[in-house]
C-alpha cells in the first residue's frame, strides 16, 4: 500500500562507501529537493519497503508512496530536480535507454566493492558486515 510522505525520500544502503559518495555528489550537484537515508537507519516500514528491497538498490519514493528502484530511482531523482537534470531523468526512463540504464546500474551495484570508495563490507548482506546489529528485520 502506498504511503504519502511529505518530500520525495531516497534511500540508499550506507554502510556502502561507493554508494554514499554518490549520494553525497547528488546532494551538491542535484537538487531534488528530497529527504536523504541510509536504509539502515530509515524507518522502511513507513516508507512502505523492505530491508531486502533497500539492501539491493537505491529506492525513491514520491510524495505520493510510489516505489521506484534502481535506475529508475536516479531517473526519478533526475526528473524531480528539474533543469537539465530533468532531461536526463526522463530520457533514461524511456526504452530503450532505460534497458541500457538498468543494465548500467546493475553491473555498477554488482561490483560496487570494487568501484572508488567500495569496501569489501559492500558484497556481504547487511546483516552479515562488520557492526551489523540485527538490521536485516528492519
Amino acid at each position: 500500500m502506498a504511503r504519502l510522505v511529505k518530500r520525495p525520500v531516497l534511500v540508499y544502503d550506507g554502510d556502502c562507501g561507493f554508494c554514499t559518495s554518490s549520494v553525497r555528489f547528488l546532494e551538491r550537484h542535484v537538487h531534488a529537493g528530497a529527504t536523504v537515508a541510509a536504509f539502515q537507519f530509515a524507518d522502511l516500514d513507513a516508507l512502505g519497503v523492505t530491508a531486502e528491497r533497500a539492501e539491493y538498490e537505491v529506492l525513491w519514493i514520491d510524495r505520493a508512496g510510489r516505489v521506484s528502484g534502481g535506475a529508475e530511482a536516479i531517473g526519478r531523482l533526475l526528473t524531480a530536480a528539474g533543469g537539465p537534470w530533468k532531461a536526463l531523468g526522463v530520457v533514461m526512463r524511456i526504452a530503450p535507454v532505460s534497458w541500457a540504464a538498468h543494465g548500467v546500474y546493475r553491473l555498477v551495484a554488482n561490483n560496487r566493492h570494487r568501484m572508488p570508495g567500495g569496501t569489501a563490507a559492500c558484497m556481504l548482506p547487511a546483516a552479515q558486515r562488520p557492526g551489523a546489529r540485527g538490521r536485516a528485520g528492519r
